[in-house]
């Protein structure tokens, strides 16, 4: 399997700077995201130490790892990378006054082969579009969420919460922090969305998925989902990573060849 990445950040309409820093790198299969929080210039310190820590510490693991890792092994490294970040960003705010209570989101993927492996904190979130389906592979770590999966508001209020931006996780608050990691099986077609919360206020999944299945190139697709954002409005900063995959169908096993599928 081969893969494509792209990435594409904008500051919206209405914030005066960007807080969100996307990171990809095609020679790991790697793509991250993280959507900074915090006082002035403090989210935007937060986020790029977030991505750059993990992005280092796991080009770091594969130059010592060569072949094909597994799963286990990936999750394990996964955390391992994530919980540096979080100890950098925590030591950062210690050492700077300005930064402190700064922090931030973080979504990530891997792509090795034909599997893929997503890991997120907060509400920044992954999507998978397949056969013109889009599926959301993350569930946000948020009170609004909360609130939906407890049936205490509902889903067509859900925009108007006043709370709907309060995460329940990110990086650089608590020590302790849990990256939630999710496996999954790639299919060749299969086009991947990162994205801040800058994306998802704007425009439903609805919106989304009929934007992703447009049949646009990766940096088509990447300008159309800023451009709607903002045009509904752009409240924030928009960041997005697209990831096509690339490749042959999978060969059918002796099984599936003897029944004819």
């Amino acid at each position: 399997m081969h893969y494509q990445f792209h990435a594409l950040s904008d500051t919206g309409r209405v914030r005066q700077n960007n807080e969100d820093a996307v990171l990809h790198d095609a020679s790991l299969g790697l793509a991250l995201l993280a959507d900074g929080i915090g006082g002035y210039n403090a989210g935007e310190i937060a986020s790029g130490i977030a991505v750059r820590t993990v992005h280092a510490a796991f080009g770091l693991w594969r130059q010592t790892r060569p072949g094909k890792p597994t799963v286990w092994e990936l999750r394990r490294v996964l955390r391992r990378c994530v919980a540096q970040a979080n100890g950098a960003i925590m030591e950062a705010a210690r050492s700077h006054p300005g930064y402190q209570g700064m922090g931030t989101t973080l979504v990530l993927g891997v792509f090795l082969d034909r599997r893929m492996l997503v890991g997120h904190i907060g509400d920044s979130r992954c999507y998978r579009l397949r056969g013109g389906r889009l599926r959301q592979l993350t569930h946000d770590h948020s009170v609004l969420q909360e609130e939906l999966d407890a049936g205490r508001i509902r889903r067509e209020d859900a925009a108007d919460a006043a709370f709907r931006n309060l995460v329940t996780r990110a990086l650089g608050v608590d020590a302790g922090i849990r990256l939630e990691l999710s496996a999954h099986a790639v299919e060749p077609g299969d086009r991947y969305l990162l994205c801040s919360d800058g994306l998802t206020d704007m425009l439903d999944d609805g919106a989304i998925g009929r934007l992703l299945a447009a049949g646009l190139p990766m940096d088509g697709s990447a300008e159309a989902l800023v451009r709607a954002a903002n045009a509904a409005g752009g409240r924030d900063n928009v960041s997005v990573v697209l990831v096509q995959a690339e490749g042959p169908p999978r060969t059918p096993g002796r099984i599936a060849r003897w029944l004819g599928i």
